[in-house]
């Protein structure tokens, strides 16, 4: 197996220190890797090294998450971590690319979608909700909180709520490495991230409001798509992920037994649909060819 050489990098973009993962040719397919609640780009280290010598894969941590630096007085919102995935986007030169959407990476990816359609080739949804009905009853409640209830936030902020949004859900929980919930909940602690979290999270229902605006750049424009869903998320229900059909018919979906973290546990069967999918957009460079996808 071919192991791909992954550049560990910061980008500086409008005062932010946007740092990155990056492995693959650059003439083979990209695909932008957009994390979720409450990780970062440490999310994929196993995808890249799977895909990593065949496609060109890019995973940046946003503000308020992993490594990246922000400066002081920096405004925490969706819209905001859209600008810098924006401006990153624009700094790397990433003029044609697929994204792959998990939880936050949604809002954020779809946000990107529909201010730059002709960039984007394809998209790759895991458990990255965009429709009511994936919303299960414990997300309605949590994104009914309002400015002055901060303290319902708190508990997702702890170390147990961390690890149970890992193994939640997961037909084998020693499958999922404890590296990952660890790592998150290490940058959680920093100074200033939780009320990063908290401003965030406040925030979250404008993702909601733009769920139609999103819908209907799916139909106008049919990315190629593909849909690997945990159908045991707690969040984001199974019905989110059936729900994309509607607006992209021709849409692949694959439903698996876990968890919100599906990667974590089912990386050996969605790396290769992965693979497939973008060798489908483009093919691959033809580096790295004796990789298992």
């Amino acid at each position: 197996m071919t192991v791909p050489h992954v550049a560990h990098r910061f980008a500086d973009v409008d005062g932010v220190r946007v740092f990155y993962r990056e492995a693959g040719p650059r003439d083979a397919p990209t695909l932008l890797l957009l994390h979720g609640f409450p990780s970062g780009s440490h999310q994929f280290t196993r995808l890249i090294d799977a895909l990593g010598t065949r496609y060109h894969l890019v995973a940046p941590d946003y503000p308020g998450f992993g490594r990246t630096e922000v400066p002081a007085g920096f405004r925490y919102s969706f819209d905001r971590l859209a600008d810098v995935v924006e401006g990153f986007v624009d700094r790397l030169g990433l003029d044609r690319l697929a994204i792959y959407v998990f939880d936050f990476g949604a809002p954020v990816g779809l946000r990107l979608a529909v201010r730059r359609p002709e960039r984007i080739t394809g998209l790759v949804v895991q458990n990255g909700n965009a429709y009511e009905e994936g919303l299960s009853e414990a997300a309605r409640e949590f994104i009914a909180i309002r400015p002055g209830e901060e303290e319902k936030i708190l508990p997702i902020l702890t170390l147990e709520a961390t690890r149970g949004q890992y193994e939640g859900g997961a037909d084998d929980p020693a499958l999922i490495a404890p590296d990952g919930w660890t790592l998150d909940q290490h940058f959680l602690d920093l100074p200033g991230r939780k009320e990063a979290q908290i401003s965030l999270a406040l925030d979250y229902r404008d993702n909601v409001a733009r769920y139609p605006e999103w819908q209907a750049w799916l139909r106008e424009h049919r990315p190629p798509t593909l849909i690997v869903w945990g159908r045991r998320d707690p969040f984001f229900v199974e019905e989110g992920a059936r729900a994309f059909l509607r607006d992209v018919p021709e849409a692949e979906l694959h439903l698996f037994d876990t968890g919100h973290f599906a990667l974590e546990e089912r990386l050996p069967e969605i790396a290769p649909l992965i693979a497939r999918f973008l060798a489908r957009l483009g093919g691959p460079s033809g580096h790295g060819k004796t990789g298992p996808f």
